[in-house]
């Protein structure tokens, strides 16, 4: 394989099928057929500005061709052709997103500065290797998790991860918009969430055991057209967007707008503002009727904004210290016939799963929702490591794998002291690679609840793009190898070749304008020196 077809990620098979290369230049024509609109719409706003060529309308030899086929059953499998007798290149895909995810390869096979936001080469024209490329994802679920609670990511960076998302071939992001250090989504019928739950005081610098504090009052959010926007723009990228809202636990931010919502009466919950600092928090939504209606309300809005079929709903990390104290809680455990508070909070949990259903959703969670007993029909994101997913898989449950010992990207990704605010265990480019969603020993009918993998981007040291780019790149783009290709067994994989191919990968994130980390080190303005982290040492565990 040549450096021009230095693919990531690696598609199924690549056979060249002639010497030379073809251009593409005024000539080349786009030939879209029905379903193919919003690949023919990137096309020529991606690839026409880089090029500087106008990409028009046409059929025939110069064209390049898309069409959707019936020849293969799975709608984001595609075939790449370049060099024909009737069109240039012809884009064939199982149904409209693999006929866009062909496209991305397209554009890297035109080298680094095909992503480019303008024309930067005026000696020779594009052109392209004759080249036959056939692939399929292995999962149907790759996706992203950015938190904008802890630090607000703006609309249009939110944007432009998705197009860094499309351009690795992954089609989930998953947005989560609350927890206790903020509320960032517009409900209309709750003002109070933004107008309170999206401002904090202060915010901590670093991890919570840092004594450093930013005093400057932090907030932001969404519009509800802003997330239509979001959306949109996620769909014509063949993304899904899904929302989390975090309930019964990491819900100080809406407590501190509507004290009402919390448990009243251990605590004054008046006086609770949105949290300032990191960890799990003590302030959970009280087990009440009312703060059932409430959080039906919020959903009634979520459900009109995303069309997702899957509604994040957290329920991690929920500390029952405050139900066990409450009269009104024990009260409440007693007139339901459970049997403790970890049943209190399968109620909660089962009773969004009823609601979500009704409206043709399904809920999923994280992997603390098995405790008390799993809600009929919710699926599993599986993040204290692999056993959640495999009780959940064995008992039926659709799963999404995104263990924190392998793909939490806001872990450190090097030893050392030059690694920024150095959180959890070391896990490197190749440690991302080797990650194997499907545990060995898994049944095949356990296996096949496996719905895919997902890298997660927890923000309590991300104040900006920056700080995510960091973290993030290059590590993505070993991510969105594990969850796109039909790679060997962790310890049969070709990282050797996988690194050979990056070389090329760095030069598309340069054109990007990605922060990414250097493979040698973080560059001296990457570094945040002073700023107190969690290292963890040796290697993590495989639970």
């Amino acid at each position: 394989m040549t450096s021009d077809q230095d693919l990531i990620p690696v598609p199924l098979s690549i056979e060249q099928h002639g010497d030379g290369r073809l251009p593409l230049d005024e000539r080349t024509t786009l030939d879209a057929g029905p379903g193919t609109g919003s690949t023919a719409r990137w096309l020529r706003a991606a690839l026409g500005a880089a090029t500087g060529l106008p990409f028009a309308d046409g059929t025939g030899p110069h064209a390049i061709r898309l069409r959707i086929t019936e020849e293969t059953e799975r709608p984001e499998a595609y075939r790449l052709t370049v060099g024909g007798p009737d069109a240039a290149v012809v884009i064939e895909g199982g149904g409209p997103a693999g006929v866009f995810w062909g496209a991305q390869t397209l554009r890297q096979l035109l080298g680094p500065d095909a992503y480019r936001k303008a024309p930067v080469r005026s000696d020779g024209p594009w052109d392209l290797p004759y080249v036959t490329i056939e692939d399929a994802p292995r999962f149907g679920w790759r996706g992203l998790l950015l938190d904008v609670s802890r630090h607000f990511t703006p609309k249009d960076d939110v944007l432009r991860l998705l197009d860094l998302l499309a351009a690795h071939k992954l089609n989930v992001f998953h947005f989560h918009l609350t927890d206790d250090q903020g509320w960032r989504l517009r409900i209309e019928r709750y003002p109070r969430l933004t107008e309170v739950g999206a401002w904090r005081a202060r915010t901590k610098w670093g991890h919570r055991a840092s004594p450093l504090w930013t005093e400057t009052p932090y907030g932001g959010f969404y519009t509800q057209d802003d997330i239509r926007e979001i959306v949109a723009y996620a769909a014509e990228r063949h993304i899904t967007v899904v929302p989390e809202i975090d309930l019964p636990g990491h819900a100080q931010a809406a407590i501190a707008a509507h004290p009402e919502l919390g448990n009243t009466d251990v605590v004054d919950t008046a006086a609770l503002t949105v949290w300032d600092t990191w960890g799990v928090n003590p302030n959970v939504l009280a087990p009440t009727e009312a703060v059932l209606r409430f959080y039906e309300g919020v959903f009634e809005e979520v459900l009109d904004l995303f069309p997702s079929t899957f509604v994040h709903i957290g329920g991690d990390e929920c500390p029952k210290d405050q139900w066990k104290a409450s009269p009104a809680a024990r009260a409440r455990i007693e007139e339901l016939g459970l049997a403790d508070e970890d049943e209190l909070q399968s109620w909660f949990i089962r009773h969004f799963d009823r609601w979500l259903t009704a409206r043709g959703r399904r809920l999923i969670g994280w992997d603390e929702i098995l405790e008390g007993g799993l809600a009929e029909g919710a699926a599993v994101s599986s993040w204290r490591g692999y056993a959640g997913g495999i009780a959940a898989a064995e008992a039926g449950h659709d799963v999404v794998m995104c263990p924190e010992q392998h793909v939490y990207l806001d872990h450190r990704q090097a030893p050392g002291e030059d690694e920024p605010m150095p959180i959890g265990y070391v896990r490197t480019l190749a440690d991302v690679y080797r990650f194997e969603p499907v545990p060995p020993g898994l049944a095949p009918e356990a296996a096949a609840h496996i719905l895919g993998t997902q890298a997660n981007v927890w923000t309590e040291v991300m104040e900006n793009r920056s700080r995510v780019d960091y973290q993030v790149f290059p590590r993505l783009a070993a991510f969105a190898e594990v969850a796109w290709s039909a790679l060997p067994a962790p310890e049969a994989r070709d990282h050797a070749g996988f690194e050979r191919r990056m070389r090329t990968h760095y030069r598309r994130l340069d054109a990007l304008g990605v922060e990414y980390r250097p493979p040698a080190g973080p560059h001296p303005w990457q570094q945040r020196p002073g700023v107190a982290g969690r290292p963890l040492e040796g290697t993590p565990p495989n639970v």
